[in-house]
């Protein structure tokens, strides 16, 4: 196993954990809409969000940067 593999694997278990603490139910207030939930779905739609939101980011900013030329010749 890879030392990369075992990082991964101990976050997972971490967040799992932390995850299964935060079960009660949580009632959120945006403008006029007021939601009730568990706060482990509240945790994952956050984590969901900020991961689609840096993918984007990243595809963003990465498609702007002008290529540099290749070092190595075919």
């Amino acid at each position: 196993m890879t030392p990369k593999g075992i990082i991964a694997g101990i976050l997972l278990v971490l967040v799992l954990i932390v995850l299964g603490q935060n079960t009660e139910v949580v009632t959120i207030r945006l403008l006029v809409w007021k939601i009730s939930m568990s706060r482990i779905v509240l945790m994952l739609l956050s984590m969901l969000a900020g991961v689609v939101i840096g993918f984007v980011v990243a595809r963003l900013t990465d498609s702007s940067r002008p290529k540099s030329p290749s070092l190595h010749k075919p």
